[in-house]
């Protein structure tokens, strides 16, 4: 007798009993071929979606340094050469 079921589908309409199996697929995919041989893709994405939450903070501070980095680049810098004592050099 059929039985129902439910399936999941990756971007390139290939079948996964898993909602994870069909992730791991689609992240497999965007990283491409991997190594020689046979391709480390699959393993680097279970290895991605595993540690998700520590890539999300990565990624998280990364785009604080980065928008701190060009809001100090913005940032008007100020001349002080007239403030700074000058050291004598000795004779060698």
């Amino acid at each position: 007798m059929a039985k129902k079921g439910t399936g999941y589908f990756d971007r390139k309409g290939n079948f996964f009993k898993t909602g994870r199996e069909a992730t791991e697929s689609d992240l497999a995919a965007l990283l491409g071929q991997i190594g020689d041989g046979e391709s480390l893709a699959p393993g680097i994405a279970h290895m991605l979606l595993d540690r998700r939450l520590e890539i999300e903070r990565l990624f998280a501070e990364h785009d604080e340094m980065m928008a701190e980095e060009a809001a100090s680049k913005g940032a008007k810098l100020t001349d002080i050469s007239d403030k700074v004592a000058k050291i004598p050099r000795s004779a060698s």
